[in-house]
C-alpha cells in the first residue's frame, strides 16, 4: 500500500472509482468552485496529498495556471505523479499537509481525499497549514470521507457503500475489507465539525457544495 490508501500505486487510478461513487467528478466539482471564486485570474495552485497527478492534469488543461506546486507525503505516489505530468511546469515536494510551511504564497489550496486519513489534533494543523499558505482572499478547496450525525446514519451509508462497491465488481471479501477500515485506517468528522473546525482555523466564508454518500466537498475563504 502506499499512504494509508488501501491500493498500491500502480493500481489507484484503476481503482479508486471502483470504492468511491462519483470520484471523477471530485475534480470537476472543484475546478468548478475555483472558475466561479477566480474567473479571470492567473493562478498560483497548491494541492496536497496530490496522489498520482489526476487533479494536477486537469487543472492545467482547464485553469489559467501560473504556479503550481504538489505535495504529497508518498514518493511513490511522486513519481507516478512526475510521470503523468512530465514535461509540464510543476513543482513536486514529498511532504504531507500537516508538516508544510508555505506562508502567504498560493490563490487556491486543494484537498481532495487526503485529511480524513489524520487524528484531530494532525488534520488541524493539516487546515491551519493550508490556511496559512493562503494569500489574502485565497481559497481552500476540499473532499473528505465525512460521518454521519447517527449510528443510524452510519449504518445505512455503509450498507449503500457496500452495495455499490459490489456492482461495481468487487468481492464480498474486498467490500467488506474496505468498509472496515472506517474508524481504523480513516476517521471521518461530521459536517458541523468539519465548518466549526474552519471557522475556527480562521476562514472568513465556510460552506459545504457538495455530498455524496461519504464524500463532502467543503469551501473556504481566507479573509
Amino acid at each position: 500500500m502506499d499512504n494509508t490508501t488501501p491500493f498500491k500505486v500502480n493500481a489507484y487510478d484503476e481503482n479508486v472509482p471502483k470504492v468511491i461513487p462519483f470520484y471523477s467528478e471530485l475534480s470537476e466539482q472543484v475546478i468548478s468552485v475555483i472558475r466561479a471564486f477566480f474567473p479571470d485570474k492567473r493562478l498560483a495552485l497548491l494541492d496536497t496529498g496530490c496522489g498520482t497527478g489526476t487533479f494536477a492534469l486537469k487543472a492545467l488543461e482547464r485553469l489559467d495556471i501560473q504556479r503550481l506546486t504538489l505535495c504529497d507525503p508518498s514518493e511513490n505516489m511522486l513519481n507516478d505523479a512526475r510521470a503523468k505530468l512530465a514535461g509540464r511546469n510543476c513543482e513536486l515536494l514529498d511532504i504531507g499537509s500537516e508538516k508544510m510551511m508555505f506562508v502567504n504564497e498560493f490563490d487556491v489550496v486543494t484537498a481532495i481525499q487526503s485529511h480524513h486519513y489524520f487524528d484531530p489534533l494532525t488534520r488541524e494543523r493539516a487546515v491551519a497549514n493550508c490556511f496559512r499558505a493562503l494569500k489574502k482572499g485565497g481559497i481552500f478547496i476540499y473532499f473528505e470521507n465525512t460521518a454521519p450525525l447517527t449510528d443510524t446514519g452510519r449504518e445505512i451509508l455503509l450498507k449503500r457503500l457496500g452495495e455499490y462497491q459490489l456492482s461495481s465488481g468487487r468481492t464480498q471479501e474486498e467490500t467488506d475489507s474496505h468498509l472496515a477500515r472506517y474508524g481504523v485506517e480513516y476517521f471521518p468528522i461530521n459536517i458541523k465539525e468539519h465548518l466549526e473546525m474552519l471557522e475556527q482555523t480562521g476562514f472568513e466564508v465556510c460552506e459545504l457544495f457538495w455530498q455524496s454518500y461519504m464524500q463532502c466537498g467543503f469551501y473556504a475563504v481566507k479573509g
